[in-house]
């Protein structure tokens, strides 16, 4: 029963982390805000990609998850800026030493995706269709 249990907070321990960071824009959003605070409209250029509602959701969940924080300045017309937190820079490390692992490991990844990808096209069998009545292969009998 320890055992079940010890694993049951190991895998919520990992669903915790990768919460942080599981979203499509919050890594480069942190990347973003490596150097200094920025204004939404610098950082909505930075995400080209990304629309404008999207980029808006993705700010308010890491500002409710302290990585970032939000400063208002009393300005007409407002100025927003967004910078990281202390929590927010704790988690650049992990993160560089993430992607230098995924860098690191992009030949062997590609490797194991194309003998999956090949061999998952080698063990495909494509259905034949058994003749039926409908399709003329057998006669049906119409009783009178």
């Amino acid at each position: 029963m320890a055992r079940t249990l010890n694993l049951r907070e190991r895998a919520l321990e990992s669903r915790d982390a990768i919460e942080l960071v599981a979203n499509k824009w919050r890594i480069a959003v942190l990347h973003l805000l490596t150097q200094n605070a920025l204004r939404t409209g610098d950082l909505q250029r930075g995400l080209i990609d990304v629309s404008p509602k999207v980029l808006t959701q993705t700010l308010r969940s890491m500002e409710r998850d302290g990585l970032i924080e939000r400063t208002v300045f009393a300005v007409v017309p407002p100025r927003v800026e967004y910078g990281l937190t202390a929590m927010g820079r704790s988690l650049l490390a992990p993160l560089r030493e993430l992607c230098l692992w995924a860098r690191a490991n992009r030949n062997e990844r590609d490797t194991a995706r194309r003998r999956f990808d090949q061999n998952a096209r080698n063990s495909e069998v494509t259905p034949t269709r058994q003749p039926t009545a409908r399709m003329g292969g057998a006669r049906s009998q119409t009783r009178v």
